[in-house]
């Protein structure tokens, strides 16, 4: 070996008394986040370019390498100023390349070294190092003793704390006697930082720095102790499912301990507030302290709070004991019901009649209301007045399609995403137990697996039980006996009977045509104008264009096209405007095609003469009165009868009815006899694409029938509705008013009714019975004498 070589080797004295010789120059890498002791075995993920490349240099000379730790561990290309200059001679045990490019490396730290100079720096580190040799200790052997003890002791305090404990461990431990290594190998063991670590490399002196870690090893042992305490108190509320959580409530657990701000107690105080609050009753009261109590006790983000935490949110803003003080000045609200909504006398008087009764006594029970009208007669909006008028809130729901119960009971808890049903769900809504609650569309409820939700109402719509309805969702009973509940219908052949028998029927049948141009003068056209942006001095409609419109462009008892037709109106208005037309805008009969085109409706282009075979009779639909036209004609054929116009079962037995009541009665109609044995009989109700039934039109049938066998005319302003028997007698009907609204749009001039109908003529509006004749007949000769013009 050359004399220049030897100068730059250093010897050291290993344990086995072997010359170990360590070059001067040795390659470097700076390693991020670890302090490398001697006799330590670690593992090191080698990745950058330069520290992958002294890794190599160093396999290709002696395996030796210096490891030094960089100052700051998120430099990727540290200088020499960002790395510490004591570090630890390693040697490289075993090197393991990975695809990724990087190298695994196992070194094993041999001796303290501090670089005195930097070799190279480009491609990779290499450094000139000086070994620091440790100085002799010098003390008192028995507080050597003392301390080399309390630095064991302790770090099997901290490996006990931690369950690490083992007795090879406790073995190691008691077989080391050298200062120096006892506190290398508890430092390199130790949770310190990389400062801390650093110091301790850079003390030289054995014993002081033994010191050094047993000050670190009690500081230790006491945050292991609050550690394990923390542990402790958090164990009993972790579950399996919680395991997730544990992270967060060990944060909890140290605020605790330091004496921080406590989120879930705060929470639990804003509870018991909201609770008081509520003034809930007794038996509420009772179930929501129990519940706070459970949420207590779970942890704080575990899936059940949170539905615990849903549940008393419930209970909180239920309005237990809100409610609004009702306005019962019974003139102030008739003023506020008739400046809304012209007519419905019977409606408005029973409306009065409640808050009379309310004002006389104030514990009376809220009505069960159910208007059943055609669409557009003004249902809902009416429910909207009546809460107007008492001052009370008003809210909403629609029924129509619903077919699950929980809709209106409320789900049970046990179920993921439960919540109260519809019904509680609107009295959180408007904040009060005493509401105007309209339920729309109560006849298109359905039922199937799910259960049957009109069962569910009955419950909430008996005034006898709805003090104390029970939904699923709260299982706590809840006072609806305060609430208006207005229901509405078009029909009420689908409603249940035990549902119906539970509301009060109030009807809408609809609106004449005076009644319509009222409320158009008064409601619809001034609400189009202002929706359309539109100045009233510039737009005019003649009552001569509205009446054009109301029988001609619309045919329905309610107002809802009738509405549509003006919009239409003044959106065209709205058009010559935003193109720079001068008003003002007069829309006249004259003009009014313009606007809205041909006329939909021509009420009377069947009636132009009076036709054999042709009878006008009326029927009853979900939209309203309408004239129903029969027709029945005789041919060649063997006396059978056919029956066409998609009628249902009830009309084709008063079809068959009516046959066998004009066969029985040739003689007194003067008919031969055999005239069935070579004429087949049609009877056909136009509009054959459109389901008919219903039994109103047995009259109407046998009038046709016995004009075309007689050949004489049935007059063409005469309607008639009846039951026919075989014996020609005239049964009562239904639905009398909205028929004489019907007939009334076709402009029929008389009706024949049932007698035992009579009394029903007082229900019927006073412009009705002044513009149409209505005439009480027995049987069916009463009806051809006044229906058939005989030649």
């Amino acid at each position: 070996m050359a004399e220049s070589d030897k100068d730059n080797l250093i010897s050291i004295i290993e344990e086995d008394n072997k010359d170990l010789v360590i070059p001067k120059i040795l390659p470097m890498i700076p390693a991020r986040d670890v302090v490398i002791f001697t006799d330590m075995l670690l593992p090191l993920f080698v990745g950058r370019g330069k520290s992958v490349r002294a890794v190599e240099d160093a396999i290709s000379r002696d395996r030796f390498l210096f490891v030094v730790t960089q100052k700051d561990p998120t430099i990727e290309e540290p200088e020499p100023d960002d790395i510490y200059r004591v570090g630890t001679v390693s040697r490289i045990l075993r090197v393991l390349k990975i695809p990724d490019g990087r190298v695994k490396a196992l070194v094993q730290g041999i001796a303290k070294g501090k670089i005195e100079r930097y070799v190279r720096r480009k491609a990779s580190f290499r450094v000139k190092i000086k070994l620091l040799k440790e100085t002799p200790i010098k003390g008192d052997d028995l507080e050597i003793e003392a301390l080399m003890r309390n630095v064991k002791e302790n770090s099997e305090k901290i490996l006990m704390l931690r369950g690490e404990m083992t007795g090879d461990v406790g073995t190691i431990l008691d077989s080391i006697e050298d200062p120096g290594k006892l506190a290398d190998l508890m430092a390199s063991n130790l949770r310190l930082k990389i400062e801390e670590s650093q110091q301790l490399i850079e003390i030289v002196e054995p014993l002081e720095r033994l010191k050094k870690v047993n000050d670190l090893l009690s500081k230790e042992v006491e945050l292991s102790a609050v550690q394990a305490k923390i542990q402790s108190n958090v164990k009993d509320e972790i579950t399996k499912n919680q395991k997730d959580y544990f992270l967060r409530e060990q944060v909890r657990a140290i605020h605790r301990e330091l004496g921080d701000f406590d989120e879930k107690a705060q929470e639990l105080k804003e509870y018991q507030k909201k609770i008081k609050k509520a003034r809930m009753p007794k038996t509420a009261e009772k179930e929501a302290l129990k519940q706070l109590k459970r949420f207590d006790q779970m942890h704080h983000d575990s899936a059940e709070s949170v539905v615990v935490r849903s549940y008393l949110d419930w209970l909180v803003d239920m309005p237990w004991e809100k409610s609004t003080k009702d306005m019962l000045n019974i003139k102030t609200a008739k003023k506020i019901l008739d400046k809304n909504h012209h007519g419905l006398v019977k409606i408005k008087d029973r409306i009065l009649e409640y808050m009379s009764v309310r004002k006389l006594n104030p514990d009376k029970k809220g009505p069960i209301l159910c208007f059943v009208g055609p669409p557009g007669v003004g249902k809902t909006s009416l429910g909207q007045a009546i809460a107007s008028s008492m001052k009370r809130k008003f809210t909403r729901i629609s029924l129509g399609g619903i077919h699950d119960e929980a809709e209106i009971r409320g789900h049970r808890r046990t179920y993921i995403g439960a919540m109260p049903g519809r019904i509680l769900q609107g009295l959180k809504q408007c904040g009060s137990n005493n509401p105007v609650f309209m339920m729309d569309e109560i006849d298109k409820l359905g039922s199937d697996f799910r259960g049957d939700p009109s069962s569910a109402l009955l419950e909430a719509l008996d005034p006898e039980q709805n003090v104390e309805f029970s939904d699923h969702y709260l299982n706590l009973p809840f006072d609806l006996s305060r609430v208006m509940f207005i229901l509405t219908a078009n029909i009420t052949d689908t409603i249940p009977s035990a549902l119906l028998d539970r509301m009060e029927i109030i009807s809408l049948t609809g609106y004449t045509h005076e009644e319509k141009m009222i409320i158009a003068k008064k409601h619809l056209i001034p609400r189009q104008i202002k929706n359309n942006g539109l100045s009233a001095r510039k737009v005019s409609l003649s009552t001569a264009a509205l009446k054009q419109i109301i029988s001609e462009y619309t045919a329905e008892a309610g107002l809802r096209n009738l509405e549509r037709e003006i919009s239409t109106i003044c959106r065209k208005i709205a058009r010559k405007i935003a193109e720079e037309e001068k008003g003002p805008f007069a829309v006249s009969k004259k003009n009014l095609e313009k606007f809205l085109g041909v006329p939909k409706y021509y009420p009377e282009l069947d009636k132009e003469k009076s036709q054999v075979g042709l009878s006008t009779g009326l029927a009853w639909t979900q939209a309203g009165g309408e004239v129903l036209y029969v027709e029945a004609s005789l041919s060649k054929g063997k006396g059978e009868l056919s029956i066409t116009g998609q009628l249902g079962d009830v009309m084709q037995e008063s079809a068959r009815t009516a046959l066998s009541y004009t066969k029985a009665n040739l003689d007194f109609f003067d008919i031969d006899k055999r005239i069935f044995e070579n004429l087949d009989v049609h009877i056909h109700v136009p509009a054959g694409a459109i389901p008919k039934d219903g039994p109103s039109a047995g009259i109407t049938i046998a009038t046709a029938l016995i004009s075309a066998l007689t050949k004489n005319p049935v007059k063409n302003d005469v309607a008639m509705t009846g039951e026919i028997t075989l014996r020609g007698r005239v049964l009562p009907v239904g639905g009398l008013k909205e028929k004489s609204l019907g007939a009334l749009r076709a402009g029929i001039k008389t009706i024949l009714i049932p007698a035992k109908n009579k009394n029903e003529l007082e229900e019927i509006p006073n412009q009705v019975k002044e513009k149409i004749e209505f005439i009480p007949v027995n049987n069916m000769n009463q009806v051809l004498n006044l229906a058939i013009l005989k030649r």
